[in-house]
């Protein structure tokens, strides 16, 4: 799958230094710049790719692919890759953008380039940043596996059974994974591996090999002796698990250059991907402190009474804001006075709009969720597992904006419904919590899809074993945890091998708030004066037909409008409104008679609880509200979408709510039009839905407050 860019540059050019180009990015506009070197060739300019959105918005930022990776080109033999060639290839990528006065910043081998640019061109450079320094002063584990390239296979052990004959012969992959390996050394580093080995599949064995033999800098004493000339600050800033460069390398180079020395506990060699909180706020302060800029007047601190919360609700679909207004308006009751901002992103701010809540200024940053779910998606399939992992550029954004707001907002309380990205990053960096923190769900445990095998079972039993090591360690981060449900709609399944199975680890470390629908299903019992408040006509049954928020329900509206001339067949006189949500335009379905169209319905839940049946994606608000509202129907859970095809249809059947069909029989047209004709007709038994979730939950957080 081509990898999704979460933040475009806002210009990209190239320059050209004997024959070889060199392709550079810019994004943001502020002052001074920041330059992101590159590292080793065996990775491209997006191993800064968690850096990028956050310090755009703070400065201007230049990155650049260096030559043998990425979009640059890639020439034959070890000459065109010596440490002098980058120096000359920075300088030019600084003159081509504008960039000086500059702070650099590098990882692993951009070190020496970024202090040799700023020995020779001290005006260019107010300062530099490196970040697990690869400056060959102590001999370190990279340069036993370059000493070992050249020894056939057979004649050396550990690190020296990856060299090029092994590559030649097709090793290649064992020895990225191998490498990899080595430069994420932190436990749950799964998704940081695999783009590492994508990276390197990317550049080949013969151009990496290029790279590590050409001379370097750092072996050179004299070079090593100028770095005491440094006139610029110099932040050196090294994880003490690092198995690629020393610790010590990083301490050396500190006191050579008078630089100040930051380490960072357990971390391994790539920092900027497994540490990327702690290192973003390495870099900004750094910046801050060189490069001043004019300072905003600290804001007023009188004696405050009213108390205020960020409530944070998942832009995944609509169904977490309809409950979150709901708790919001309940929460108000039991605290008055009590100020709600809302962290927020479309589609979610649409309906937050309409509530007359306040969306906080700086949600214009936030990265979209929503577009990123989109774009992994295809026909009626979304592996939501695989797309929130592969989301990570986008959490790290979106913690970063979070970050900033609650820096500067003196909140009480902060509530987030499926927030991901805060409540891994506030485990991650447990210091930067100054609130009470309610963390509200209503699934727990990723789960694996079965055609995802014994690999994709690994990946979700260890990203289930991270969430536990966090509680189990960190139990102070949440003050609260909320189930939206009970014990009994919890799947029955375990969290992977060796550790606990999901309902009985989630009674452990949950409250219970019932669900919570966001309306009083009596206040919609009457379903014919309903109706008329809708303008529905009373004397025609009625299909309402909805795919939520997002924009992957498409093709099944498709599938339904096919449908549609065969279920007037055996129901005459159906009529059909179809629901497109708010990201997909309804001009893009085909025209079909007498078929009702509309995008966004901020009262949804009311024309479904007038249907007569309806037909809906797998989303458990969806289900849910109709379940509460008694009405029929057929949901279709995206291809490959865990939460959908488990714990979604799990809750269903506890109920005993809704009948399943599968994407391909959605395809048939007579089949489906005949289940909707039989949903239509069947008697609704499942059991009811206890009011009052929202009272609960609010409850709940009242007592933080």
């Amino acid at each position: 799958m081509t990898e999704r860019v979460a933040r475009q540059p806002d210009a990209e050019g190239q320059v050209v230094r004997d024959g070889v180009r060199i392709v550079h990015r810019t994004y943001g506009a502020g002052r001074p710049t920041v330059v992101l070197l590159p590292a080793w060739s065996i990775v491209t300019s997006r191993v800064w790719k968690a850096q990028v959105p956050y310090l755009a918005r703070h400065f201007r930022v230049v990155t650049f692919d260096g030559r043998g990776s990425g979009d640059s080109d890639a020439p034959r033999g070890e000459a065109a890759y010596t440490d002098d060639e980058y120096v000359a290839d920075t300088r030019a990528v600084l003159a081509a953008t504008g960039a000086a006065p500059c702070v650099l910043v590098t990882l692993s081998r951009g070190a020496p380039w970024a202090l040799t640019v700023a020995l020779e061109d001290p005006d260019a450079v107010l300062g530099v940043v490196t970040i697990a320094p690869a400056v060959g002063l102590p001999p370190g584990a990279a340069d036993r596996v370059r000493a070992s390239w050249d020894v056939p296979p057979g004649h050396a052990e550990g690190w020296g059974a990856f060299n090029r004959h092994h590559w030649q012969r097709g090793g290649y992959d064992d020895f990225l994974a191998f490498w990899f390996g080595e430069m994420f050394s932190e436990p749950h580093s799964t998704r940081q591996i695999e783009e590492g080995i994508e990276w390197g599949r990317a550049i080949g064995p013969d151009r990496l090999a290029d790279t590590a033999f050409a001379p370097r800098l750092g072996r050179d004493p004299a070079w090593v002796a100028r770095l005491s000339d440094l006139r610029c600050p110099v932040l050196v800033v090294h994880g003490d698990g690092d198995r690629i460069r020393p610790h010590a390398e990083g301490a050396e180079l500190a006191e050579l250059t008078g630089g100040r020395l930051v380490t960072l506990p357990g971390a391994g060699h790539g920092a900027p991907a497994r540490r990327p909180v702690a290192v973003n706020r390495l870099v900004k302060d750094f910046v801050d402190e060189v490069a001043p800029r004019p300072c905003r007047p600290p804001p007023r601190r009188g004696v405050r009474r009213r108390p205020r919360a960020l409530y944070l609700s998942s832009p995944i679909g609509l169904g977490h804001a309809r409950r979150d207004v709901a708790i919001a308006a309940e929460l108000r009751r039991r605290q008055p006075g009590l100020r709600i901002d809302w962290l927020a992103q479309d589609p979610v701010t649409r309906a937050l709009v309409a509530a007359g809540e306040r969306v906080h200024p700086a949600s214009a940053w936030l990265l979209n969720e929503s577009a990123h779910v989109e774009s992994e998606a295809g026909e009626h399939d979304l592996h939501a597992f695989q797309a929130i992992r592969r989301m990570d550029e986008v959490l790290v954004a979106n913690f970063m904006t979070f970050a900033d707001v609650v820096a500067d907002g003196g909140y009480d309380l902060v509530i987030g419904d499926e927030a991901w990205e805060v409540d891994h990053f506030l485990h991650e960096n447990p210091q930067l919590k100054r609130f009470a923190f309610a963390w509200l769900t209503d699934f727990v445990g990723w789960l694996p899809m079965p055609d995802g095998g014994p690999h994709e079972a690994a990946l979700a039993a260890d990203a289930n074993a991270e969430m536990v090591e966090h509680r189990a360690r960190l139990r102070h981060v949440r003050d609260r945890s909320i189930f939206v449900g009970d014990p009994e709609d919890i799947v029955d399944a375990t969290l992977g091998p060796g550790l606990p199975r999901i309902r009985e680890w989630t009674e452990d470390n949950f409250d219970f708030a019932g669900w919570v629908s966001g309306f009083d299903p009596a206040e919609l019992a009457d379903r014919d004066a309903l109706r008329s408040r809708l303008g529905h006509p009373r004397d025609r049954p009625l299909c309402v037909v909805a795919v939520g928020g997002s924009g992957v329900g498409g093709p099944l509206l498709a599938r339904v409008l096919d449908a549609v001339g065969p279920a007037r067949r055996l129901v005459p006189g159906l009529r059909f409104v179809v629901v497109t949500g708010p990201r997909i335009d309804p001009g893009s379905l085909p025209p079909t008679p007498d078929v009702e169209v509309h995008g966004y319905l901020p009262q949804l839940h009311r024309h479904l609880a007038a249907a007569d049946v309806a037909v809906v994606q797998g989303g458990l608000t969806t289900c849910m509200e109709l379940t509460a509202a008694g009405t029929p129907f057929l949901y279709v859970p995206l291809r490959h979408h865990f939460e959908q095809h488990f714990h979604v249809r799990a809750r269903l059947e506890r109920y005993g709510a809704g009948r399943c069909l599968s994407y391909a029989q959605a395809c048939d047209p007579d089949g489906l039009a005949a289940a909707i004709a039989a949903e239509l007709r069947r008697d609704v038994t499942h059991r009811p839905v206890e009011p009052g979730g929202a009272a609960r939950a609010a409850a709940l957080l009242a007592d933080l407050l």
